[in-house]
């Protein structure tokens, strides 16, 4: 079992950037696959980043998010990251966190494919 706990959410204007973090507790993090999700209201939960175990191959969703955000991770902190920079008003949505145990060498891109989500962190940006 792991539990996940995000943070770095708030309100900032468009252009502005945000750094999300998710701290994992147990032992075993550093063979977690580890995503962000998004969800905008009314809207189902998207991906929007993964990284493998050990940082190396990370995913980005698409053009809307490429380029602007970036995932990491640092195993010696329990910790995973999202950099959001030049931030949208379409980006405004609650982040979450989620884990896959025993990750492979790709992290997955569907919910399904997470075992452990956390609570989520409110990211707001105005126009």
């Amino acid at each position: 079992q792991v539990q996940l706990v995000e943070s770095g959410g708030g309100l900032v204007q468009a252009g502005e950037s945000l750094r999300l973090s998710c701290a994992a507790s147990g032992r075993t993090f550093s063979s977690y696959n580890m995503g962000w999700f998004r969800q905008a209201p009314g809207k189902e939960r998207e991906f929007v980043a993964g990284i493998n175990w050990s940082g190396g191959s990370t995913v980005y969703a698409d053009s809307s998010v490429k380029g602007r955000f970036t995932i990491s991770r640092d195993n010696a902190k329990n910790t995973v990251y999202l950099q959001m920079n030049s931030l949208k008003s379409e980006d405004t949505a609650v982040y979450y966190c989620a884990a896959k145990s025993r990750g492979g060498p790709t992290p997955p891109q569907k919910l399904e494919g997470y075992d452990y989500w956390g609570q989520g962190t409110q990211v707001t940006v105005s126009s």
